[in-house]
């Protein structure tokens, strides 16, 4: 190692002498200064006192590169200089230790410094004009915001629907539930059942106890809305919502439950711990907390590309799923029938941009701070896409409520395009200085571990990538997973991947003598031929939504089906309040059937012609006619 210039007048503390005329140099000394503080003091070698107090520099170093004059008079320059400036032990200890780092990484900072011109073109491109660390305070307050009122929607949407789906006279009580696994729980497991159905409804599955849940769940998140108690707010709503969907079978069983019971959970230790809101004083958010979140959002979009292609599904691979989606998603809109009446040509290029940004955008997450940008955009004009052609309950609110967390207070604050917002963002003392408590890096690096774990395993299962994982790692991940699995709060990701090509529809029909039948219709899904399809999202009919995916298997793998007509046999008011119409007002039918019809969309000449957005044709029963046994 080189010897170093020493100086004659040590300073109290490290001084980095840096060129004041460069704009590059500027940019990034004030993105250093955000993280060393007042440990380090900041110098243009253009200021007088520069000469006056070190006088041994020379003037053509310090054009060339930076100069560190650490408090023992010792004077480091270039790539070294900048590591210890920053006091980076990592980095430090592998420009001593690891042959050749020094070598290229002082090679690499002379090429930056001889164009640097250059360099702050892309830093300008990149990053724009806040290069400083940013801050994420408004960024919070916005995602907590819409995930509170996410958390309402989900709760109230359940609310109406509860008594029908699970509630004592429901199609899939769960007080039955839980009175089996409690029975299971004594003769086998023992306490290991609490762990294995983590639900509140172990004290109670009334209907009265599941309304409690309901309307708890959506003042809770009201709470949250207000800043009021956050991560109190926000554990009870995760909790709330983790108990519902533990006795909601298969009607609490879709992805969005499972992508909201995530983010809730990571949300908890995203808020501010405060019980009353004020910004101005709030510790800035844990950036631990803030990648992971990030994390899920790219496990999610890249998730959804990945299990497309990796399924072998040849409308994915030759880019034609998207002329057959629109006619066969669960619950499509009005726009969605427009939208599949589109050319062929239009659909491939519309497959193909989904694949960009489902399998390429996703690493731009990751990315420098504008691309992070372009990464958010492409996610938000997807999703808007999505919700427009189809009703996906809460889904495409959440994603783009994570998506939020790619941008930063100065972004927010530049997109308040009214002036009201504006004078509150700009009129927020936000503490860009501010310190997070210790002890919470200290809570949260077991937290994040446990989840990493887990989730890269996940991730590269996924991908269908064989990895030889050392012993070590799949023991700890099978003990993990087996441990936080019921919690279902780390989950894996990925919609469609096999294209439905064909949409099939239950039609049910209830009969007095066996001869007429009427129909029963249902609030969403299609049935009438005449029905134009509607908007729904965000809110969720789960009967609606729940039948979609039982056209597409057998009544013997849907035994709820078969309680559902069981319902309708006995009359039950809280099951038909599900549907839109009951042709048997006075008294319940003798006979139900279901009838199987495949459904297309009509296509413009029919529907100018007669009025019809659908054409179908019948299959034949989807199950055998069904009565109630008479008591003799």
């Amino acid at each position: 190692m080189s010897a170093h210039l020493q100086v004659a007048a040590p300073p109290p503390k490290p001084v980095l002498i840096f060129d004041g005329d460069c704009n590059f140099c500027r940019r990034w000394i004030s993105r250093w200064q955000q993280s060393t503080g007042d440990n380090v003091q900041y110098i243009s070698f253009q200021d007088p006192q520069v000469a006056q107090r070190f006088p041994e520099l020379p003037h053509e170093a310090c054009e060339h590169s930076v100069q560190l004059i650490e408090t023992d008079g010792t004077v480091y320059d270039g790539a070294e200089a900048v590591f210890r400036a920053r006091r980076n032990r990592v980095l430090l200890w592998a420009y001593r230790r690891v042959p050749g780092f020094a070598g290229v990484t002082e090679w690499f900072y002379r090429f930056v410094a001889r164009h640097r011109t250059g360099f702050s073109m892309l830093t300008r491109f990149f990053w724009g004009r806040h290069v400083e660390q940013p801050t994420h305070f408004l960024t919070r307050w916005v995602f907590l915001r819409m995930l509170g009122l996410i958390y309402l929607i989900a709760f109230v949407s359940l609310w109406t629907q509860i008594d029908g789906l699970v509630g004592r006279n429901g199609i899939m009580p769960a007080a039955e539930l839980m009175d089996m696994a409690g029975t299971a729980g004594i003769e086998h497991n023992g306490w290991g059942m609490y762990w294995l159905m983590p639900t509140l409804c172990w004290f109670s599955a009334s209907d009265v106890f599941l309304h409690f849940l309901c309307w708890g769940g959506a003042l809770l998140s009201l709470l949250v809305v207000a800043g009021v108690a956050a991560p109190f707010a926000l554990f009870g709503c995760w909790l709330f919502y983790l108990s519902l969907s533990v006795v909601g079978n298969v009607f609490l069983g879709y992805q969005w439950d499972a992508l909201l019971l995530e983010t809730g959970f990571l949300a908890i230790f995203f808020a501010p711990l405060r019980l009353l809101p004020r910004l101005s004083r709030e510790s800035p958010p844990s950036r631990i907390m803030l990648w992971l979140l990030r994390w899920l959002l790219f496990r999610l979009m890249f998730s959804s590309g990945v299990v497309k292609l990796a399924s072998g599904d040849t409308t994915w691979h030759n880019l034609t799923a998207l002329t057959v989606h629109y006619e066969t998603q669960p619950l499509p809109t009005w726009i969605g029938w427009y939208a599949h009446q589109l050319p062929a040509w239009f659909q491939r290029f519309s497959c193909g941009a989904m694949f960009v940004i489902e399998l390429a955008v996703p690493f731009l997450i990751f990315a420098p701070r504008r691309l992070r940008f372009v990464a958010c955009g492409s996610f938000v004009l997807l999703m808007a896409l999505i919700s427009v052609t189809g009703n996906y309950c809460f889904f495409n609110w959440l994603t783009i409520a994570l998506c939020v967390l790619l941008l930063d207070d100065a972004a927010i604050k530049s997109w308040c395009s009214s002036a009201c917002l504006r004078r509150w963002a700009d009129g927020m003392p936000l503490r860009t200085a501010a310190t997070a408590p210790r002890w919470r890096a200290w809570l949260l690096a077991p937290i994040a571990a446990a989840i990493l774990l887990v989730t890269v395993v996940q991730q590269v299962h996924v991908c269908r990538v064989h990895v030889r994982w050392p012993a070590f790692i799949r023991r700890a991940y099978m003990h993990v997973f087996q441990s936080i699995a019921p919690f279902r709060s780390v989950n894996t990701y990925g919609l469609f991947a096999v294209m439905t090509t064909e949409r099939r529809e239950i039609v049910v029909e209830g009969s007095n003598d066996g001869q007429t039948w009427r129909t029963y219709e249902f609030k969403y899904k299609p049935g009438d031929l005449t029905g134009r399809p509607r908007f729904v999202a965000p809110h969720q009919p789960r009967l609606d939504w729940q039948m979609w995916f039982a056209a597409l298997g057998n009544y013997q793998g849907n035994p709820w089906f078969m309680n559902f007509c069981v319902r309708l046999l006995q009359g039950q008011p809280e099951v038909l309040a599900l549907l839109k119409t009951n042709p048997f007002p006075d008294a319940p039918p003798r006979y139900i059937r279901a009838v199987m019809y495949d459904y297309r969309f009509a296509d413009l000449a029919t529907r100018h012609a007669t009025g019809d957005w659908w054409r179908r044709e019948l299959r034949g029963l989807y199950c055998p006619v069904l009565s109630l046994r008479e008591d003799r």
